[in-house]
């Protein structure tokens, strides 16, 4: 069975509201190829920064999580194995475990100073070029139904121009930058030999006892950011430190035989549970969060 035709089959195992009718009318629109994205919601969400959320309408929701259903388990034996964002069975916990592994690894039990080159993209969402990255699918998938309905649903949305963008809301796209991303992890591992890369989403760090090494990989970084995807480095978020001076990944600030939250995650949390007061389903979650670092002072307040 074509990747095209397991989409469609797919459908029927997912329900979101959606009557069967509804359901047969957008599986023949697919079959007929006169299938058309509706508009999206948009609104904003404080994350702690503001970020622009768009969320499509219950019909294409139902679509993307066939589409996902499909595609996900073949990409993810294609992605590298310190790729942690948007994956099943990881994330930031497993990501920042993995650093701190790592970390011990390439310097040697700590014997070594490490050096890490810690990078940002800059509005990564919005700056996906939707050509390039059908480009990169069509080198993994031949069937052209399948091409033709990804393009249909990248298509629906553009961020500041025609061609540019996916939209935060939509599940097809947090596999999607995985797939497009994933031309620079192997770019990393293959080309620049990076041994210690890890990356969640549009950040990564790259580890090395040799700053000069690192030094020389930078410009190659965003040589090949800016001229294979169209992305750009953060400006302000990249950086070459010692582990040893604390290193700022994924909420926390990294040492050689400890972290500790960030100074602004820190403060976020005890604002949050202020205003929730003595919600313990919040409490909780935030002594499981600060369980992953060096928080004993932390969960002393939060417990009060």
């Amino acid at each position: 069975m074509s990747r095209g035709g397991g989409i469609m089959g797919c459908m029927g195992h997912i329900q979101l509201g959606l009557s069967y009718q509804h359901i047969i009318s957008l599986h023949n629109e697919l079959i007929a190829k006169t299938y058309c994205h509706s508009p999206y919601e948009h609104f904003n969400i404080s994350d702690p920064k503001t970020r622009s959320i768009h969320k499509a309408s219950v019909r294409d929701r139902l679509l993307h999580h066939a589409v996902y259903r499909v595609l996900y388990p073949f990409f993810d034996k294609v992605f590298i194995a310190n790729s942690y964002s948007y994956r099943v069975g990881r994330g930031t916990h497993k990501a920042i475990a993995c650093l701190r592994t790592m970390a011990c690894r390439a310097s040697r039990n700590h014997t070594l100073t490490l050096w890490v080159l810690k990078c940002d993209i800059r509005k990564f969402f919005a700056s996906i070029d939707q050509a390039t990255l059908i480009g990169i699918v069509k080198q993994y998938i031949p069937d052209q139904d399948t091409i033709w309905l990804i393009s249909r649903i990248t298509g629906s949305f553009y961020s500041t121009k025609e061609g540019r963008g996916l939209p935060l809301g939509n599940l097809t796209s947090q596999l999607l930058v995985n797939i497009y991303m994933n031309e620079f992890d192997q770019f990393a591992k293959h080309s620049l030999k990076a041994r210690n890369y890890i990356r969640y989403a549009d950040d990564f760090v790259i580890m090395s006892y040799d700053k000069s090494w690192l030094q020389e990989v930078l410009p190659r970084v965003g040589g090949f950011l800016e001229e294979r995807l169209g992305l750009l480095l953060h400006p302000d978020k990249v950086s070459i430190d010692t582990l040893a001076s604390g290193v700022d990944f994924l909420g926390w600030v990294h040492f050689p035989d400890h972290r500790v939250l960030r100074t602004v995650a820190r403060r976020r949390m005890f604002r949050n549970l202020r205003m929730r007061g003595d919600n313990a389903q919040t409490v909780q979650s935030y002594l499981g969060l600060i369980g992953h670092g060096n928080a004993k002072k932390l969960e002393t307040r939060i417990i009060g």
